[in-house]
């Protein structure tokens, strides 16, 4: 018996990491060549990772939701006779062994990738019609590129009525496929290509995992306005870039999760990781994409600093010149959709991470203050969080604490350099 190293591939041209989304094996189970055994992540794509060897999965040595750089080690795999023997097996001989080793499972049947989702979606194919060769049943993005290949794409037409009703009873994933969409005159075709197809694809595996809840607070933020509108000149003149109001609620936000840090959190299957760092992503829109940098410790700087950051990271997404490093890392995500006049959102989270927080847009309105009408400066809040790992006493606790710190700026507890 030997052991060999299963370590992370190049995922696509200048991808220099993946973060493991799911192991779709566990330690002791027997996985032969070429059988998919995680998925994997990147800003660019999804993928699956296959198994380079026949044998045993020995060790997990990366976990759900790390992120390792290409090259790195992702586990084990206990092998009869070493890497020299294993690589000799034919295909044909792989197969029958599979066939074997599997037998009637079909216990990974209806799990589908986001690759195959993907290229089901593209394609039109009806997947409950689909025969895996992977695991359980598993039907592999191979399975789907050779059923493309040969150009006998079953569709959910050619189904037995019996069989549709069943598969809708059981809400298989496959039926999120899209439908074909005929074309008027005038209309115009948009091929989704690049950010864009990333982005519906996070999107969408982020809203099929994550069982989003949300919560607003109104929160009363005259006080910063009035300190912000005193500083914003002599800041522009001295610094050189703009003092926003975006900079001090990331700051709030990063004070706030040093005292609720089950908010920095990430689902791991049968562990929540609480993160150390807090590391905030914010969105920037460039033409019709979305970018999420990240402001790496935000914690640790001031409102200056962060005033800086979001200034670089907005510049640098203008320009094409965000780098992998700029994009990854991050454990939380402000938006601050009140740029956009917005007063009322629910963002869809950020995966794997747990909460995003929708900064609104500042309203003056009238609010009663010890009985009488005063003018005030209103901006809601709106959190959404990934019920697995929160619950809404704890959210709400957040909440409140963040309203305190915001309704209490002021140059005597908020220093800005």
């Amino acid at each position: 018996m030997a052991l060999e190293k299963i370590n992370m591939p190049q995922l696509g041209e200048s991808v220099t990491e993946g973060t493991i989304s799911t192991w779709l094996v566990k330690e002791g189970d027997q996985v032969q060549k070429y059988d998919p055994i995680a998925e994997v992540m990147t800003d660019k794509v999804n993928a699956e990772v296959p198994s380079s060897f026949g044998g045993t999965v020995k060790e997990i040595v990366a976990k759900e939701g790390d992120t390792i750089s290409v090259g790195d080690l992702m586990c084990y795999i206990e092998v009869e006779g070493g890497a020299e023997e294993n690589n000799d097996t034919k295909p044909n001989e792989e197969k029958t062994a599979q066939q074997v080793h599997d037998g009637d499972d079909q216990s990974m049947k209806k799990r589908y990738s986001p690759a195959v989702l993907r290229l089901a979606q593209e394609h039109d194919i009806d997947l409950t019609q689909v025969d895996g060769t992977g695991k359980g049943g598993r039907i592999t993005r191979k399975d789907v590129e050779k059923m493309i290949a040969s150009g006998d794409i079953p569709k959910e037409a050619d189904a037995p009525q019996q069989q549709k009703a069943s598969r809708h009873a059981d809400q298989v994933p496959a039926s999120s496929a899209q439908p074909a969409v005929q074309t008027g005159a005038g209309d115009i075709e948009i091929p989704v290509t690049g950010v864009r197809k990333a982005i519906a694809q996070n999107m969408v595996k982020s809203k099929q995992e994550i069982p989003h809840a949300w919560m607003m607070v109104e929160v009363d933020v005259t006080n910063l306005v009035e300190y912000r509108n005193q500083m914003k000149d002599e800041f522009k003149q001295k610094e050189g870039y703009s003092l926003t109001f975006f900079a001090f609620f990331v700051k709030a936000v990063a004070q706030a999760l040093k005292e609720f840090p089950q908010l920095n959190s990430t689902w791991a299957g049968d562990k929540i990781i609480q993160r150390k760092d807090i590391n905030l992503s914010i969105a920037v829109a460039k033409d019709q994409e979305l970018f999420v940098p990240v402001i790496k410790h935000a914690d640790e700087k001031s409102i200056k600093g962060i005033a800086r950051d979001i200034t670089d990271l907005a510049t640098k997404a203008r320009n094409g010149k965000l780098t992998q490093a700029d994009m990854q890392g991050g454990t939380f995500t402000v938006n601050n959709t009140g740029s956009f006049g917005s007063v009322q959102s629910m963002g869809v989270i950020n995966a794997p991470q747990a909460a995003i927080l929708q900064v609104e847009s500042i309203v003056k309105r009238p609010v009663i203050i010890d009985g009488m009408f005063a003018a005030r400066d209103m901006v809601n809040l709106c959190l959404s969080l990934d019920h697995r790992v929160l619950d809404g006493l704890i959210c709400g606790q957040f909440l409140a604490r963040l309203k305190e710190i915001l309704q209490n700026v002021s140059k005597e507890n908020t220093p800005i350099f």
